[in-house]
């Protein structure tokens, strides 16, 4: 048996596997509900007959004892005589109650040709009439009836009683009870009740797994159900554009479709006859075909007569599961599915499904190929152009397509693309072998490195000019390409190498360079279909080879930017001991930069700025900001000043390009400024936005000093505040940008312990041990060990300065009182005191230097008034007061009297300058020394 499901449309969506339907709604409940009714019948028909056919054989058997007892009694010897005697009961009484006895019968009644009884079990009835139809009885009949008397429904015979003429002389009657005759009957009867329903109950068990069976079977449909599932089944079994086979577990087909007829050009009666394991080849030789689904052997004829192939009647004989396998049958390619059908309770067997794939498969190959380059260009599109690095494309490139599009790739460039520029003409035959990848490392192409000069008469040379793409299929037999290096084209044939594709590398119309793809002896030779695919893969890469290429000349052209703007040194003075590294990110430019700045009176100002963003925009703002900050110093501003002035410049530029169209903004800018006076050891520092100093004592310790914070640059509005330190002799004062201490894996706290933890882990700048400070050159060594990090993604600038102190021997001040008189004797202290220094031929400069500022400070300026030489690497001459009025250096007329001196000051001096203090003014210059 073949069991099918087909739903119809309107059965209802359950599962009916998991939710069988047990109402008497389905078949299966109908089936069990009527099998039960007429067993119940079977079972109540078969009690009631046996009820009533004990009832009519307890008549009949009360009939026939009553009978023969009243005929026994009857013929009796002595009775006729005991009729004719005197007294009949005393004779007949005791005889006719022994035989009762005797007889099981209920009464012997002995009576008269009148009716009077002579005998009864019931002494009082005797001589009374008797109660019967005794009078056939007298014309010799025997006579039976039914009645109901005292005793119950009972049998009588009344039988006559001749004498030896024949002559009726009285009669006998006989009856019992028809209880009594039932008893036994009536005893047997629960017997036969309880077989019954043990009957009944098997009968119920063996309908219920009957339709149990059949609700599996019929999945809980119903009649009409059935009827559409059915209907539905052969619709869709011959409607179907697939062949559908049933083959049973002895060999024998079941069932074919239309589909599976036409396809296999079965004969009209093929269902019920076997698929043979033994068929005969075209040939006509005999094929022993093993594996058939129970083992039997049968004739070869039977395939021949099914009209199946020798294949096709294999694999369905064989019984084993089948997924998508190409058969050919005829002149048809058909696709085979085989299930058995013995799953989950099923019938065994098989179930075959057949699919003309005779079109579908010419086209399945170029339709997997297909996917295959579509694969191949998405995979490109995904590796390639992964970095911006000329190079590392060029590298993907040839990864990429090894070995799913050919054996080896190499990939030349023209020079001047690797350096970022556009390659000219002339430039095409000049290339550099940038990739070479393949299956194998021993290929004797041309290696990494190689500088290549295209030859003109070669293909090669031809590709490149002309633009166009090409490919041999057989170099072994070509002979033009073997021209550029004829023992280096021998090796390669030599190794297997059998065809190539050339593709020029052009991008908006460039010539980068060339991509060859080279097949050797285990892939099939090129074609035009691997040509253009060749050249969709080079025009991925070449754009994003472009794409790198003008990031190269751009980032490039950053960077020099960037040098030319950043300081290329240290300026020489004696206030600090500096050393620097300035890191550019790996990808782009910064605006990252640092400077160290002499000023009047031996001081030096350190600033770390940064511009917030990358490229040409941000390196151009950070040197309009470094060359600002340059001249804002000139004017000797306090810290706090300077970055006031710097914020207003931020928000200037702001405004420039907002009204200039939409471009790049400074979308911000931090910077710490800080001014270190040697003489007086105090740093006074104010920072905009940025990152606070570090500062290392000259006994190691680490400490950030609380610095103000400012708001960043460009946002105007906000003052910003200073903080004064006394520092040390040997303090570092180490400066930096919040790339060293912060980036996508480190937050800004854990850089800023990182940064003590380095700090700290050196020598202490002095110590009891006499021990060698670390300098600050190796400072900015161990501090950028411990926090640069893997990637880099943002500049990088660092700044370290140790203090120094001026001597207090190359310092000497003095009080002037503001009497004019006075100026005579402070040359004469000054001639003193450059005479103690070595510097005797600097005391008639110095003097008529000093003279002009102290007579201009006396005149024009307000006490206290004081004069202070310093020696550094300049003789510095500095004259304070309390004025608040600065002198202006101008051409004197011929007829003025005055005005000339400060022009005498400028022409003596190397420099001069005024710089403002909270309590007034200080005029300096400088004079060099030597």
């Amino acid at each position: 048996m073949v069991r099918l499901t087909v739903r119809s449309s309107a059965s209802p969506p359950t599962d009916r596997r998991r939710r069988p339907v047990r109402g008497i709604r389905s078949v299966a409940g109908q089936v069990f509900a009527l099998q039960v009714v007429v067993v119940l019948l079977l079972v109540v028909a078969a009690v009631l007959a046996l009820v009533l056919q004990s009832r009519r054989d307890s008549t009949q058997e009360a009939t026939s004892r009553s009978v023969a007892v009243a005929q026994t009694f009857a013929n009796s010897p002595g009775i006729v005589d005991a009729l004719r005697s005197p007294n009949p009961t005393a004779i007949l009484q005791p005889k006719a109650e022994a035989a009762r006895m005797a007889s099981g019968v209920d009464f012997i009644v002995v009576l008269n040709t009148d009716g009077i009884r002579y005998t009864h079990p019931n002494p009082d009835r005797i001589g009374k009439k008797f109660v019967g139809n005794y009078e056939p009885a007298l014309h010799g009949q025997v006579v039976t009836e039914q009645i109901t008397g005292t005793i119950g429904p009972l049998v009588q015979a009344i039988v006559p009683v001749p004498d030896a003429n024949g002559t009726v002389v009285g009669a006998v009657s006989a009856g019992i009870t028809i209880s009594k005759v039932s008893g036994v009957v009536d005893r047997q009867l629960p017997l036969l009740v309880g077989a019954a329903a043990a009957a009944l109950v098997l009968a119920t068990v063996g309908t219920a797994l009957a339709s149990r069976r059949l609700l599996r079977q019929t999945r809980g449909l119903g009649p009409s159900e059935m009827t559409r599932m059915y209907e539905h089944h052969d619709a869709v079994l011959h409607a179907v554009r697939e062949g559908v086979l049933i083959v049973g577990g002895d060999g024998r087909l079941l069932l074919a479709n239309d589909e599976a007829r036409r396809l296999l050009e079965l004969p009209a009666n093929a269902e019920g006859r076997y698929v043979t394991d033994l068929a005969r080849d075209p040939g006509g030789v005999k094929v022993d075909l093993k594996g058939g689904l129970n083992g039997r052997e049968h004739g070869p004829e039977h395939g021949r007569e099914l009209g199946l192939d020798p294949e096709v009647a294999e694999l369905l004989a064989s019984g084993r599961t089948v997924s998508d396998e190409m058969v050919l049958a005829g002149d048809r390619l058909l696709l085979v599915n085989i299930r058995p059908t013995d799953r989950n309770g099923g019938p065994p067997g098989s179930v075959a499904t057949l699919r003309d794939s005779t079109e579908l498969h010419a086209l399945s190959g170029k339709a997997a190929s297909a996917r295959r380059r579509l694969k191949l260009l998405y995979d490109a599109s995904v590796a390639i152009g992964t970095t911006l690095d000329v190079t590392r494309t060029a590298e993907e490139l040839a990864q990429v397509a090894v070995p799913r599009f050919a054996d080896f790739v190499t990939v030349d460039l023209a020079e001047p693309v690797l350096a970022g520029a556009e390659a000219r003409l002339d430039d095409a035959g000049r290339m550099r072998r940038v990739a070479v990848h393949g299956i194998r490392d021993d290929v004797p192409l041309y290696p990494v490195g190689e500088a290549i000069t295209l030859l003109p008469a070669t293909p090669q040379a031809w590709s490149l000019g002309t633009g166009q793409a090409v490919f041999d299929s057989d170099l072994a037999s070509s002979s033009d390409w073997k021209v550029q290096d004829p023992e280096r084209a021998a090796r390669v044939v030599e190794y297997g190498i059998h065809s190539v594709v050339r593709v020029p590398v052009l991008a908006r119309g460039v010539l980068l360079g060339m991509a060859k793809f080279w097949r050797s002896d285990r892939s099939e030779r090129f074609d035009e279909d691997d040509l253009s695919l060749a050249e969709e893969l080079t025009a991925r890469a070449a754009v994003c080879i472009d794409n790198a290429r003008r990031y190269t000349r751009e980032h490039a052209m950053a960077v020099t930017l960037q040098h030319s703007l950043l300081p290329h040194g240290l300026p020489q003075q004696n206030a600090v001991e500096a050393a620097y590294r300035y890191l550019p990110a790996q990808a782009g430019v910064g605006g990252d930069w640092f400077d160290v700045i002499p000023l009047p009176g031996a001081r030096v100002a350190l600033v770390v700025g940064d511009v917030v963003g990358h490229g040409l925009h941000a390196a151009a703002t950070m040197g309009r900001l470094r060359t600002a900050v340059h001249n804002f110093s000139t004017l000797d501003l306090p810290p706090d000043e300077l970055l006031g002035h710097l914020d207003d410049l931020v928000n200037r530029i702001d405004q420039d390009q907002t009204a200039a169209g939409p471009g790049d903004d400074v979308t911000g800018a931090s910077c710490l400024y800080a001014i270190y006076d040697p003489v007086s050891r105090l740093c006074t520092i104010a920072r905009a936005g940025h990152p606070p100093p570090v500062l290392v004592h000259p006994d190691g310790t680490v400490e950030f000093p609380e610095i103000p914070a400012g708001p960043p640059l460009g946002i105007g509005g906000l003052p910003f505040s200073t903080a004064e330190i006394r520092l040390a002799e040997g303090s570092r004062l180490v400066l930096y940008t919040d790339g060293l201490v912060e980036d996508r894996e480190r937050d800004l706290d854990d850089g800023l312990e990182l940064l003590r933890s380095s700090l700290q882990s050196g020598p202490p700048d002095g110590g009891p041990d006499g021990g060698a400070a670390r300098t600050p050159d190796e400072t900015c060594e161990a501090v950028i060990a411990a926090l640069l990090p893997a990637r880099q993604t943002d500049d990088i600038a660092l700044l370290v300065a140790r203090t120094r102190v001026l001597p207090a021997d190359r310092i000497a001040e003095w009080d002037v009182p503001a009497d004019p008189a006075a100026v005579s004797g402070v040359r004469a202290a000054v001639s003193r005191q450059l005479s103690g220094w070595g510097l005797d031929e600097a005391s008639f400069v110095t003097e008529l230097i000093l003279s002009e500022l102290v007579t201009n400070a006396i005149r024009y300026g307000s006490e206290p008034i004081r004069v202070r030489l310093l020696l550094d690497r300049t003789l510095i001459c500095e004259v304070s007061d309390t004025s608040s009025t600065a002198p202006h250096l101008r051409y004197a007329a011929t007829t003025d009297e005055g005005g000339r001196g400060l022009f005498l000051v400028a022409q003596l001096a190397e420099r001069w300058g005024t710089r403002y203090t909270a309590a007034g003014k200080v005029i300096w210059t400088e004079q060099l020394l030597g």
